[in-house]
């Protein structure tokens, strides 16, 4: 796997983990924050919880797997992503618009209001 593939799937598990942490089990959610946070290996782990290097490899594809098993049944990663395109565009055409400078202010003040919900 290139270094571009393994950077653009460490974000991804990163993301999804930031919306479904709390559905998986304690186990998956150390073992995934050790490998994908704390740039630990798969070794390093092992050593830590005293079980092998397979076994540590297994907990973390099966928690991978739980991720996206829960983003394609819930959808809220691919929401947000979808959010975050349109509040960039709406952005954009408020900057393009002829409104009043007071006026795109205050938009752009309800677009960050809505961006914090």
């Amino acid at each position: 796997m290139s270094q571009e593939n393994r950077l653009e799937k460490t974000n991804r598990v990163n993301l999804l983990f930031d919306f479904y942490e709390t559905l998986l089990t304690e186990k998956q959610q150390t073992f995934l924050k050790y490998y994908f946070f704390d740039d630990f290996s798969l070794g390093e782990i092992a050593a830590e919880f005293e079980i092998s290097r397979q076994a540590v490899y297994e907990h973390i594809k099966r928690a991978e797997g739980m991720l996206e098993v829960y983003e394609e049944k819930l959808g809220l990663l691919q929401k947000y992503e979808k959010r975050q395109e349109l509040m960039s565009t709406l952005g954009e055409l408020i900057e393009q618009s002829e409104l009043s400078a007071v006026h795109k202010e205050t938009v752009k003040q309800l677009l960050r209001d809505a961006e914090e919900i």
